[in-house]
């Protein structure tokens, strides 16, 4: 066992998504929010009498914090990787939003660094935990569609730039619809399939500048510097291969949809990027679909901060693990690498191996 008690948790980034970590945190007994922190301490302090809690100011008082074992990391995607770094550099386990990094070299550095100072990393998306996605993987591994063969994903809309009051970020490095959206679908297969072995992609660019939509700074524009579509291939090592598009380039809107077809069977996944939703089956030699089983959440994010929490505690290995999240960046940076040169790419890295949760694991109870 490593300690006794609720875990104690930090959060650097008091923007838009800290609302939703902070519903989920403040209502889990087995964590406590101790302080937040953010470039913008007023956006710290406001959020701190939100959710009442105790301590607010820049990101090193939160790192710093003697009763912070878990730094939350919700800055932007940049500085993912560096805020992580100093978290781990005094002794504290991290779980970053997603990307885990942006690049492969500072996942490795970050993973490193991790491993010498004894101490943990996990990283987003945590809606692999959910109800919607647990049922989906349970499902699969009681063999109701045979052994798994294909998987189809697709996620098109206009992008975010009409409702997003800070879009920008979203269009340039660390992000576009395969960095910002590709993690929820690209996990989801990883938990189904097993670690990716090569892929190839193709990607475009619609609009070279976008216009904000809402917000204080609606009207303003700014540059999209990396493609607003992208299509991939997929290989996975131990066998099945996928066909993925992510898109901000689309006026038709098209979300959550994940197929996985089997030896006996076609299974319909919930929306991944969110915790809950129906499964859905198609059964050989009958006609339509079949509601395999419907889930309500019971936790949204911060999910995957409390089972690290859990784990710390248990003394045993988290699921939203930085390993995990390494190899979809990985696998995200070689779509990339294709788009550019037109060929299939190795990725070279691989993920744990997963179990499904326990199909009675409650968020709400006190475990520690």
């Amino acid at each position: 066992m490593s300690g006794t008690g609720p875990v104690g948790i930090g959060i650097v980034g008091a923007g838009v998504i800290s609302e939703t970590y902070l519903k989920n945190l403040t209502s889990f007994p087995d964590v406590t929010v101790h302080a937040i922190g953010d470039l913008l301490e007023d956006s710290a302090r406001k959020r701190a009498e939100q959710f009442g809690i105790a301590s607010s100011g820049d990101v090193a008082s939160v790192i710093s914090h003697p009763d912070v074992e878990i730094v939350v990391n919700l800055t932007i995607p940049t500085a993912h990787v560096p805020v992580a770094l100093k978290a781990v550099a005094a002794g504290k386990h991290v779980l970053s939003e997603k990307p885990f990094s942006l690049d492969r070299q500072s996942g490795e550095l970050l993973l490193a660094a991790a491993a010498d100072a004894g101490v943990r990393v996990g990283c987003a998306p945590d809606t692999f935990l959910g109800a919607g996605l647990q049922a989906a993987f349970r499902a699969i591994q009681d063999g109701r569609i045979g052994t798994p063969l294909t998987a189809l994903t697709l996620m098109q809309s206009p992008g975010p730039e009409s409702w997003h009051p800070n879009p920008a970020f979203l269009f340039q490095e660390g992000a576009g619809p395969l960095f910002d959206i590709g993690p929820y679908y690209l996990t989801a297969l990883v938990q189904t399939f097993g670690s990716i072995a090569r892929v190839a992609a193709s990607g475009s660019t619609a609009h070279p500048r976008r216009t904000i939509g809402s917000g204080p700074k609606a009207g303003e524009q700014f540059d999209v510097t990396v493609p607003s579509h992208v299509g991939a291939l997929l290989e996975f090592a131990a066998g099945g291969s996928g066909q993925s598009i992510w898109s901000f380039d689309s006026a038709l809107s098209r979300h959550g949809f994940v197929e996985i077809a089997g030896t006996e069977g076609t299974l319909v996944l919930p929306d991944p990027n969110f915790f809950d939703g129906d499964v859905l089956i198609h059964r050989r030699g009958s006609d339509g679909a079949e509601v395999l089983t419907s889930t309500v959440a019971t936790s949204t994010r911060g999910t995957g901060v409390l089972e690290l929490a859990r784990a710390i505690r248990e003394d045993r290995p988290h699921r939203a693990s930085g390993e995990l999240a390494f190899h979809v960046v990985d696998a995200m940076v070689s779509i990339a690498e294709s788009v550019d040169t037109g060929e299939f790419v190795r990725v070279e890295s691989s993920a744990p191996t997963t179990p499904p949760l326990p199909a009675d694991w409650d968020p709400l109870a006190r475990t520690v």
